[in-house]
């Protein structure tokens, strides 16, 4: 547990004040009967019993949030199926893509590629490739930018959307539809920002977070169950992962290899410059 504790506090100079637990020290920590699966059992921060058995013991404060900091969602339109078309090239019934390969418990992403069929002039993907489009929403600029991601495991008309995407938190939206993709990013849009997931049409969860698309001004134990609920409709959508959210918001990380997407296009983070969608020999 050093690892976790002493070291990080020593690394960055608050040795005296957390990191371990000793006289002068504040006392945070969480008390657990698993080291593996890591059940939070008991929290106290500074000495107060802050939660026991995943309920709250204290009362939060309310915090009132002014009108500059809601309603940050900017798309400048209303997207619509056709925002999250890939055109293929003329002719081509084939094309080689790069795609964002997501690896489990790993902030680091894949650069893979894959060939993809060519329906109607437009890229489809298939099995295990599914789009990515970042939504630009700072600005409205009404900009979409259109990709490739890998690895969730999704299957079936899905989407999923998200207005916390590190660093900069335009919206991040996977899917296997792009009707549905629409339908997910305009959802955010309508609430002020937040995570949603949708399956076959329909709506399985969504996480309101009005404050700056990052954030909930409701009680932690209300934004807690619509996470669970969230997590679940993740699942349900075929996602197996362990912290599969927390994948879907680094995608626009682009200082962390090796492939991310940004509102400028691609990123090859390995060589820090914009890369082209499509395979250079395509």
């Amino acid at each position: 547990m050093q690892k976790a504790t002493i070291n990080p506090a020593t690394h960055l100079g608050m040795e005296r004040e957390l990191g371990s637990n000793a006289t002068g020290r504040r006392a945070d920590m969480i008390l657990t009967s698993d080291l593996k699966t890591l059940p939070i059992e008991h929290a106290i921060a500074r000495g107060q019993t802050v939660a026991v058995d995943g309920k709250i013991t204290v009362s939060c404060p309310h915090l009132y949030w002014p009108e500059s900091v809601r309603q940050t969602v900017n798309m400048g339109k209303h997207l619509t199926e056709s925002d999250f078309e890939i055109k293929a090239p003329a002719g081509a019934n084939k094309v080689q893509v790069k795609v964002i390969g997501v690896v489990e418990n790993q902030a680091p992403t894949e650069a893979l590629s894959s060939e993809l069929p060519v329906v109607d002039g437009l890229v489809e993907g298939e099995e295990d490739v599914y789009q990515i489009a970042l939504v630009e929403r700072h600005r409205a600029t009404g900009d979409v930018t259109n990709g490739f991601v890998s690895g969730f495991g999704y299957q079936g008309r899905m989407a999923m959307a998200s207005t916390v995407a590190h660093d900069s938190h335009h919206m991040i939206v996977v899917g296997t539809d792009r009707a549905m993709m629409a339908t997910a990013a305009n959802r955010l849009g309508e609430v002020g920002g937040g995570i949603t997931v949708w399956k076959d049409g329909a709506e399985l969860a969504l996480v309101e977070l009005p404050i700056a698309g990052l954030m909930s001004d409701s009680p932690a134990v209300d934004v807690a169950a619509k996470a669970d609920q969230m997590v679940a409709a993740m699942e349900a959508c075929g996602c197996t992962f362990n912290n599969a959210y927390m994948q879907h918001s680094l995608l626009a990380l682009v200082v962390i290899p090796s492939l991310r997407i940004s509102d400028l296009g691609l990123v090859d983070v390995d060589k820090f410059e914009i890369t082209p969608l499509f395979e250079e020999n395509a």
